[in-house]
């Protein structure tokens, strides 16, 4: 390999690792970059990176200290690489294996990986590499896993810095051994200032099971070419649902009520749109992670759950003053923070929904932009993009919680699952066991909104939140679920949660910070501060309780008027629900006996509850009797 020199060899072979060294060896000659630097632990290499960024294009200074902006290609509003790319995102396995994952993009293992090598042929040339080394999860903890990365984008890697973990002394603790995630990426040939991946149609990401690796090139949007995101999660389901643990799609928060001297940890999976950041950045309370979760089994009896990531690479549209302080806060303050494809205007940034006046003109991905500019095909080019990001450090914010880093995790003491759904569960449920607690899980439903895909109210079926990253066959992914809990002493409360009933008028039934309140309830559910009404879909709350608690969080009367809309029990609604889950698991195999017992009983329950009222919607305080 000389295009590189002794000092970076050097930092290869102080890990003592052949397998780094192969992998290294095999795509450097394959991909032909340069130059190859080897990025260690240290502020020098660090830094480095960050300046590296600012010095090719890939990133430009803006007023504040810290902040930098970057652009992402952009054709045309249909066309461009500021967004997930779920038709060219494949994950590769056996040809005998292609219809055991229903749910997901995959492609047959020889097949794609002959394709994405081809493409890879030459892709870093006239280009440096990096090679970089993380950790996902909490240095020196049993939970995570290490992770190597090539990349010829410093914006990459300047983001990995913000979002992961220094690892490249965690290597040196393999000892030789291969068990690390790696991922290769390259943006490809680029065009224009600031410069952008050119051959976006050869866009692709392609996820390889077997080998533990994600294969990425002809892209710069994070969500493609961060592999340790998403893409990472891919492998960690498959790797933790062939082990003993649990890799998903959570947010991680302590919750912290008010005259009680304690803190309890909840973790949450929520589709797109249905508040999960919301959730997990509730005012009083603290964040441990925002997107995804390791969970074990501890000695204590608890599982724990370690956030795998250091910061936050969040969509950005809608932050404002009065809906997210402590984000805008964090913003718009001199912090280290990457900005992508907002308009920019005397080094300030603006972005959709921020609460401030917009230029008329400025930079954004378009380029030079003004109000009113169409693309090629007549679509007006918004002044940001809808799917702009920022990433930061989650120990920037204020809100952060002193456990982030702690190598033993945080003990769950519960679990939301949230969807959006206009007329048929309350806003919020705790299950009646774990495994309906799973059951709830895997229950979840997400309606389509007219805004975001043309057609409203069309209900789509989100599995705890992780149907999109599934790599096992779905009806194992439940029963792991229900075998992980039932090896716990203490097992966490599961909650569903819907922020999104309305009333037949059409108006939502939950005020926007109403969720604090159904949280706080939650939280004194596992510590038994509250009773219950018991229903066939769960324990819901007491109306005493709710009263009492949206007077003392939002200093709001709560009236009964309002909790009976919101908690009354809709057994055709909810019937007519579990004819959609039933379909929906009938198309898969083997899906354990537990779940069809428990959508059965709830079926009959429903039935006799709706023959014994004979009403559309039965009163919480009825059921109360």
């Amino acid at each position: 390999m000389e295009v590189i020199d002794n000092n970076n060899l050097e930092k290869l072979n102080a890990l003592n690792n052949s397998y780094v060294l192969k992998i290294v060896n095999e795509f450097v000659t394959l991909c032909k970059p340069s130059k190859v630097t080897v990025i260690t632990d240290s502020k020098k290499d660090i830094d480095y990176v960050r300046d590296k960024a600012v010095e090719l294009g890939e990133e430009a200074r803006l007023g504040l200290k810290g902040h930098t902006i970057h652009y992402d290609g952009f054709s045309t509003m249909a066309n461009h690489d500021q967004a997930r790319d779920k038709e060219n995102t494949q994950v590769l396995v056996p040809k005998g294996e292609l219809d055991s994952y229903p749910w997901i993009n995959t492609m047959e293992r020889e097949k794609g990986l002959k394709e994405i090598l081809e493409i890879m042929d030459g892709c870093m040339k006239g280009h440096e590499c990096v090679i970089r080394f993380f950790c996902l999860g909490p240095k020196n903890s049993e939970f995570s896993i290490l992770a190597l990365q090539l990349t010829d984008s410093f914006y990459v890697a300047h983001s990995e810095d913000l979002l992961y973990r220094a690892g490249y002394e965690e290597f040196k603790s393999l000892n030789g051994t291969d068990n690390f995630f790696y991922f290769i990426h390259s943006s490809g040939a680029l065009i224009g200032d600031p410069p952008v991946t050119k051959n976006i149609d050869k866009r692709r990401i392609y996820i390889d099971l077997k080998e533990g690796r994600v294969l990425s090139v002809n892209n710069q949007y994070a969500g493609n070419s961060l592999g340790l995101k998403k893409l990472a999660l891919r492998l960690a389901i498959y790797k933790a649902n062939n082990e003993d643990w649990l890799a998903e799609h959570y947010f991680i928060m302590g919750i912290h009520p008010k005259g009680k001297n304690r803190i309890s940890y909840f973790c949450g999976a929520f589709p797109s749109a249905c508040g999960k950041t919301s959730t997990a950045m509730l005012p009083g309370q603290t964040i441990v992670g925002d997107d995804i979760a390791y969970l074990r089994v501890c000695q204590d009896g608890y599982a724990h759950a370690v956030n795998i990531e250091r910061g936050i690479f969040g969509i950005i549209k809608d932050v404002n003053a009065k809906d997210d302080p402590l984000i805008f806060t964090a913003l718009t303050t001199p912090r280290e923070t990457i900005f992508s494809n907002v308009l920019v205007k005397k080094g300030i940034p603006y972005w959709i929904g921020d609460g401030r006046s917009i230029p008329d003109d400025g930079f954004n991905f378009s380029g030079n932009w003004n109000k009113g500019n169409k693309d090629k095909d007549g679509k007006e080019i918004p002044h940001a993009h809808p799917n702009a990001r920022y990433t930061i450090r989650i120990e920037e914010l204020d809100n952060a919680d002193p456990n982030l880093h702690n190598p033993e995790g945080v003990p769950v003491h519960g679990i939301f699952y949230g969807g959006r759904d206009s007329d048929t569960m309350p806003p919020v449920v705790e299950s009646l066991d774990w495994e309906h607690g799973v059951f709830l899980g895997v229950s979840i439903e997400s309606e389509t909104t007219s805004a975001t895909l043309g057609t409203e109210g069309v209900r789509t079926q989100q599995p705890m939140a992780n149907l999109d990253f599934m790599v096992v066959p779905l009806g194992k992914y439940v029963e792991n679920h229900q075998k992980f809990g039932n090896r716990l002493e203490n097992c966490p409360k599961v909650f569903a949660t819907n922020y999104f009933l309305k009333n037949k008028e059409g108006k939502y039934l939950n005020g926007i910070l109403d969720k604090l309140c159904w949280v706080v309830w939650a939280e004194g559910r596992t510590n038994d501060d509250f009773e219950v009404i018991k229903t066939p879909i769960g324990f819901i709350p007491e109306f005493s309780d709710l009263k009492t608690l949206f007077k003392q969080y939002l200093d709001k009367d709560y009236k009964e008027e309002d909790y009976i809309e919101q908690f009354s029990i809709r057994p055709k609604r909810l019937l007519e629900k579990l004819d959609r889950i039933e379909a929906m698991y009938k198309k898969e195999k083997e899906v354990s006996q537990f779940f069809w017992n428990l959508l059965n009983g709830q079926k009959i329950a429903l039935m006799k509850l709706q023959n014994e009222y004979n009403m559309e919607e039965i009163s919480p305080l009825l059921l109360k009797r």
